[in-house]
C-alpha cells in the first residue's frame, strides 16, 4: 500500500476529488496548510504599504491506495491539480506497512 500526500492550490480541490473518484478511490483526508516553495511567497500592496506574504494558503490531500491503484491515482491528482503556473504544488508517495479499520478490525487492502 502507498500513501499519497499532495500539496495543491485550494481552488483545485473539487477537481482533484472528482478525478480520484473517477479512478475508483472513495476516501481522502484534506488539511488546510500554509507554506512556500521556490517562489518564497509574494509581495502585496495594502493601503499603500507593501508587505511580503511568506506563507501561501495550500491544501494537503492524503489518500492511501493499493499498489495496483498508485499510477492511476498519481495521474489523476497530477492532471487535476495542474494549472501550469508556479506554486501548483507537489506530490509525495510513501510506503504504508499496515492499515486497520477501527470499526470492523479489517486490515490491509480490505481496510482501505
Amino acid at each position: 500500500m502507498k500513501k499519497i500526500e499532495a500539496i495543491i492550490k485550494p481552488f483545485k480541490l473539487d477537481e482533484v476529488k472528482e478525478a480520484l473518484h473517477e479512478v475508483g478511490l472513495q476516501g481522502m483526508t484534506v488539511l488546510e496548510a500554509k507554506g512556500f516553495g521556490r517562489q518564497r511567497g509574494h509581495t502585496e500592496l495594502y493601503r499603500g504599504a507593501e508587505y511580503v506574504v511568506d506563507f501561501l494558503p495550500k491544501l494537503k490531500v492524503e489518500v492511501v491506495v493499493a499498489d495496483s491503484q498508485l499510477e492511476a491515482a498519481l495521474e489523476a491528482v497530477s492532471s487535476a491539480a495542474q494549472t501550469g503556473k508556479i506554486g501548483d504544488g507537489k506530490i509525495f508517495v510513501s510506503d504504508v506497512s499496515e492499515v486497520v479499520r477501527i470499526r470492523t478490525g479489517e486490515t490491509g487492502d480490505q481496510a482501505i
